[in-house]
C-alpha cells in the first residue's frame, strides 16, 4: 500500500472527488472538442465574431470561461445552457473510471462523507450518479455555478461550499483531482490534494504543484481506504 496515502486518508475525516476523471470520463462518447466546436456556434449564431483561438478551442468549459470574460451575461447563458444540455447527454456514453466506484463504496465503508466537487453541470453529474447506483453514497454534488465561470475551480468557492456542506474542517477534507486547478484550488481552500495523475506526464506536473500525494490509478484509494 501507498504509505503517504494511508497516512493522509487516515487523518481526514472526509472525501472531496473531482467528477471527470476521478469517477468517469464524462465526454468518452460525446468528445469534448465536438461540444466546443458547438458551444462556439452558439456564439456565431448571436452575432459574435469568434476569433480564431476560440474557434479552435477543444476544452468546452474553456469556451464557457472566456465567454464570461467577454460580460455579457446573456451570452455566458446561452453558452452555459448549451453546455449542460450537452453534459446531460454526455453522461449516456461517459466511461467509468477503473476503481471509481470502489472509492466511492470504500469511502462510505471507511465510515468517510463524500462529496463531489465539479466544473461540470450538477445535473450532469446527479444524473451519471443516479444511473450508476452511486447517488446514496454521495452528498453533497457541487458542479459549476451557473453562468458564473470565474467561480470554477481553481476558484475555491466551490471546494470552500462542499467543506461547509459537510460540516467538516478544510484541514480534515482531502480532494481528489486529476488537474492543476484541483490542486491549485485546494490549495487555496486549505484543503489535502490528492493528484490522481491519470497520464505519466502528470505525475512530476502535480508533484511540483503541490500535492499531498499522487497515485497513478484510483484502486490505490480503494485499496487504502480497505485497508484494516
Amino acid at each position: 500500500m501507498n504509505a503517504d496515502l494511508g497516512r493522509l486518508l487516515g487523518e481526514v475525516d472526509a472525501v472531496l472527488l473531482d467528477f471527470d476523471g476521478p469517477v468517469c470520463s464524462i465526454f468518452a462518447g460525446y468528445p469534448a472538442p465536438q461540444i466546443a466546436a458547438e458551444l462556439v456556434d452558439v456564439l456565431r449564431r448571436h452575432g459574435v465574431d469568434v476569433p480564431p483561438e476560440l474557434a479552435a478551442e477543444p476544452d468546452p468549459l474553456e469556451v464557457l470561461r472566456r465567454t464570461g470574460e467577454a460580460g455579457d451575461y446573456g451570452l455566458t447563458r446561452a453558452v452555459e445552457d448549451a453546455l449542460c444540455a450537452a453534459e446531460r447527454q454526455a453522461i449516456e456514453t461517459a466511461e467509468p473510471t477503473p476503481y471509481g466506484r470502489e472509492v466511492i463504496v470504500a469511502a462510505r465503508q471507511a465510515g468517510l462523507p463524500l462529496a463531489v466537487v465539479s466544473n461540470n453541470s450538477e445535473s450532469a453529474v446527479s444524473a451519471y450518479l443516479a444511473a450508476h447506483r452511486l447517488a446514496g453514497y454521495v452528498s453533497p454534488v457541487v458542479g459549476r455555478p451557473y453562468a458564473d465561470p470565474t467561480r470554477m475551480k481553481p476558484n475555491p468557492a466551490p471546494i470552500r461550499q462542499a467543506v461547509n456542506a459537510l460540516g467538516e474542517l478544510p484541514i480534515k477534507c482531502v480532494l481528489v483531482g486529476d488537474s492543476l486547478s484541483d490542486i491549485e484550488g485546494a490549495r487555496a481552500a486549505g484543503v489535502r490534494i490528492v493528484g490522481y495523475a491519470n497520464s505519466r506526464p502528470k505525475v512530476e506536473a502535480f508533484r511540483l504543484a503541490g500535492a499531498d500525494v499522487v497515485i497513478e490509478s484510483m484502486c490505490e484509494i480503494a485499496a487504502a481506504l480497505l485497508e484494516p
